[in-house]
């Protein structure tokens, strides 16, 4: 199967509109950064680039590191345009405004490549130059050396922050820059790996360029909307998969300004060229965790099978990340995925401080409220987002069984399962089975507890069940294998089912595909064999440093022990 690529322009051609439609908004005096950069990248309106970067300085700095990435870019993109005045400016403002280093992965990675590079940029400058009082060769010697860590252990045991479909391009961006603007040869070579390692990534768990499966981080629109977020951006920008949504994406437009790195064809192979039906499996790490566990970082094992109409895709339950975290789903394709809500997943509501704690080092008492500044939907009963120490999931190809073994007293003791406007069938069979069709693909879901539905503000459905021991078995299946709702109906009736509650949460099922599962809330597994990565497409083993990217005949390896690529 080849998947069918929308009528997007070639890939210079995409750089080009996103940086055109950035240098000329509708209303020009309210511009910011990002149209000073894009107006120097295509060498146009000096005078006016110079004044209004003064004018935007004058008026205060702020954002932290999501101003450094931007002002950086118009550092970089100067070349002589601005006037010494408006470079002065942007000088001083180096002095003056102290931004914050943040407190994840993607804030860390933004503000040390954005201080490594402007410590380039202007060496040999005193601490009192700087706003934090180091040197220009302490600065840059600190920030190299955190981006070194980073990219030893993202190859090592993977991303904390992974598989994001905002995020991507806070790492994408960083890495852009460093392979446009660093000097240093070895630095140079390893962010342009990255940008092959990243891509890579991403590439191979999307749908038309929609991030499909579990990921570290998502936010409330997009985990229900898959398309409309970042990572669709870097779909059509990389790949012309999808449909950009509107504006482009300010990551996407950065990363432009930079290197506008173009992927080889080997990834735009796997993007787009893939038989149907491909299991996909990787190892990533959980976000650093301060109390409760014997390990900073944990391992987050990830299952995704790709089909032409359909992505299942999971993790292996638990609180792998705090607040954000979205642990399976089925998402299935679209013709124009624009405002449809094509996925369904369970979660459970979880919310305390066992997450907050463990994963943040603010004191207990201030920690709901500080979480629920910015992400309002945190301490929610209807929430959609979110990890659970009381869920475990299981998959196998495209059958998926979670489990939820609920502690008394827990906050919100129910789960949520969501229900799109956008499926077209919906039957609740007599025998407990939930019969629904999403596009081309048909989604079969056996509650193992009572449930009611409650309405969901812009459409759709929310399976509510109020019971500590519950859980669902899920199969998906393409409606090319079953021309009816009657046909997959007997199939998945035909297939033995055995379950159970008490004492915990168990399951004995026969897939579609022939497997038998058995699975039970509590019991070991034996993630051992695990590899980083290991599908078709993609295969490193864990702390190799190595990924091996294979289509067809066509090969290329990352090797970060040696700094090399080779075809």
């Amino acid at each position: 199967l080849v998947l069918a690529l929308l009528a997007a322009p070639p890939f210079p051609e995409r750089v080009k509109e996103v940086i055109s439609f950035n240098a000329h908004p509708a209303k020009l005096e309210q511009a910011g950064y990002g149209t000073i950069a894009s107006k120097l990248w295509l060498k146009e309106d000096p005078a006016w680039c110079s004044r209004r970067l003064i004018e935007i300085l004058e008026a205060g700095p702020s954002g932290d590191m999501f101003w450094m990435f931007p002002v950086t870019a118009v550092a970089y993109l100067d070349k002589g345009q601005l006037t010494a005045e408006a470079r002065k400016a942007l000088r001083e403002s180096w002095r003056t405004y102290m931004p914050f280093r943040g407190d994840t992965e993607n804030h860390w990675l933004l503000y040390y490549t954005t201080l490594y590079l402007m410590a380039q940029l202007w060496p040999d400058e005193p601490g009192g130059a700087w706003f934090n009082g180091k040197s220009s060769a302490e600065n840059f010697q600190e920030s190299e050396e955190w981006i070194n860590w980073w990219v030893d252990m993202t190859t090592r045991r993977g991303q904390g922050e992974y598989d994001c479909t905002h995020y991507i391009g806070v790492y994408l961006l960083p890495m852009s820059y460093l392979s446009a603007w660093a000097k240093d040869p070895a630095m140079k070579k390893k962010a342009a790996m990255m940008l092959d390692y990243l891509i890579a990534d991403y590439a191979a768990e999307q749908i038309d360029g929609i991030y499909a499966g579990s990921h570290a981080r998502t936010d409330d629109r997009q985990v229900v909307e898959k398309w409309n977020g970042i990572s669709s951006d870097f779909g059509w920008l990389l790949f012309g998969l999808g449909y950009h949504t509107p504006g482009y994406g300010s990551y996407p437009l950065y990363y432009a300004l930079a290197s506008a790195y173009e992927p080889p064809e080997i990834l735009k192979r796997i993007a787009t060229d893939r038989p149907d039906g491909v299991l996909h499996k990787e190892t990533k790490r959980t976000r650093h965790r301060w109390r409760f566990h014997e390990e900073r970082n944990g391992d987050v094992y990830k299952t995704t099978y790709l089909r032409k109409d359909y992505v299942v895709g999971s993790d292996q339950g638990g609180l792998l990340q705090p607040v954000q975290q979205h642990s399976w789903d089925v998402t299935w394709a679209m013709p124009d995925p624009r405002g449809a809500h094509n996925t369904l997943f369970t979660v459970h509501p979880y919310s305390g401080m066992l997450e907050l704690q463990a994963y943040f080092t603010f004191a207990p008492d201030p920690g709901p409220e500080i979480v629920y500044r910015s992400k309002k939907s945190y301490d929610s009963p209807d929430k959609l987002l979110g990890g659970s120490p009381y869920e475990q999931i299981f998959q196998d190809r495209d059958t998926v069984v979670v489990l939820y073994d609920i502690a008394p007293g827990t906050r919100f003791p129910h789960i949520n399962g969501f229900f799109s406007k956008d499926l077209s069938t919906v039957v609740e069979d007599q025998s407990g089975w939930i019969f629904a069709r999403g596009g081309n693909a048909w989604i079969a879901y056996r509650p193992l507890a009572p449930y009611s539905w409650k309405p969901i503000e812009g459409g759709g459905r929310r399976l509510f069940s109020p019971h500590l021991k519950n859980g669902a078995v899920v199969q998906a299946a393409s409606a090319s294998e079953f021309s009816t709702l009657e046909a997959f109906r007997k199939a998945i009736l035909a297939l033995p089912l055995e379950f159970r509650l008490e004492p915990a949460p168990s399951v004995r099922f026969r897939t579609r595909r022939g497997a038998e599962m058995n699975c039970a809330y509590g019991q070991a597994r034996d993630f051992s064999s695990w590899k980083l990565f290991d599908g078709p497409f993609l295969l490193a083993e864990r702390n190799s440093r190595r990924l091996e990217m294979r289509h067809g005949n066509l090969r290329r390896v990352l090797d970060f022990e040696t700094l090399s690529v080779t075809e």
